[in-house]
């Protein structure tokens, strides 16, 4: 199972709508990318203020996701939501 993760860091000044983000935007990711799972994070205490986690079979079902042609309006649409750019993590779930 491979996880990836888009995280938000902190930072001073910075805005982020929870709202929009898991009212639109995670939906369209799902709507496009076809994860086996989505898992939204709102930060507490940390470093982030929000995260994502979609989850997918394989490295290559990723990849082929990442590739298709609706990624271009997921990544166009994060200006909707936030001015933090945001930090990707792929990894194996063990």
């Amino acid at each position: 199972m491979i996880r990836m993760s888009v995280l938000y860091p902190m930072t001073e000044g910075a805005t982020f709508d929870h709202d929009y983000y898991r009212d639109h935007h995670v939906p369209l990711c799902g709507a496009t990318w076809h994860p086996e799972r989505v898992e939204i994070d709102r930060g507490l205490d940390g470093p982030y203020v929000a995260a994502v986690h979609l989850f997918f079979p394989t490295l290559e079902a990723m990849q082929g996701a990442m590739a298709g042609e609706g990624t271009a309006g997921v990544l166009a649409d994060v200006a909707n939501y936030t001015t933090i750019n945001p930090v990707l993590q792929v990894s194996e779930v063990a």
